[in-house]
């Protein structure tokens, strides 16, 4: 196809949520599967180097245009808007689920101590977690995952980009050391 790589900028442009190459590659029969990734390798290369106000980012398994965090002001002024935050109670519900899925939610109440009804509730609500099933337990529990919107929402290609553990506690001590510093 002789104009491959703007056909695949424009489904890439026009889906509303990362765009996955087995979908392209589907909407693009007659393309083979190598050249279509070659075409999207390209234009990531190519916004990369531009250094344009958005890039090209494989996001929770598919293709999506962003615009680059460095101008996130600018983009807040546009819309008016403030960035969604969560609570605190619900990032940490969040990560235990991020981290532990398939989970049940007295797992996720075990490990934090509370009561998390309110804090999944808002979580399912924002698309941030969802329903995955039932634990084959008596009283049949209900699994929770996290979503592909939790990765869209946190830039991450899939699950295993999330920081270990070990990369938390150096973070925490480089942190600690620079607060010892400007304390000083």
């Amino acid at each position: 196809m002789e104009n491959c790589k703007a056909v695949i900028e424009a489904l890439i442009l026009a889906s509303e949520a990362p765009l996955a190459l087995e979908k392209i590659c589907a909407i693009l029969e007659e393309v083979e599967k190598t050249e279509v990734k070659k075409s999207v390798e390209q234009l990531i290369a190519e916004y990369n180097e531009r250094q344009s106000g958005i890039y090209l980012a494989e996001i929770a398994g598919g293709f999506q245009f962003r615009t680059r965090p460095e101008l996130s002001l600018w983009v807040k002024k546009l819309k008016g808007t403030k960035q969604a935050s969560l609570s605190p109670a619900a990032l940490e519900t969040l990560a235990i689920v991020a981290y532990r899925q398939p989970i049940v939610k007295s797992e996720v109440e075990s490990i934090r101590g509370v009561d998390v009804s309110a804090p999944l509730k808002g979580l399912l609500d924002k698309n941030l977690i969802r329903i995955v099933g039932r634990k084959d337990v008596p009283g049949k529990p209900i699994i929770y995952g996290t979503t592909k919107k939790f990765l869209e929402v946190f830039n991450l290609k899939n699950l295993s980009e999330l920081p270990t553990l070990r990369e938390f506690k150096e973070l925490n001590e480089q942190t600690e050391a620079i607060q010892d510093f400007s304390n000083s």
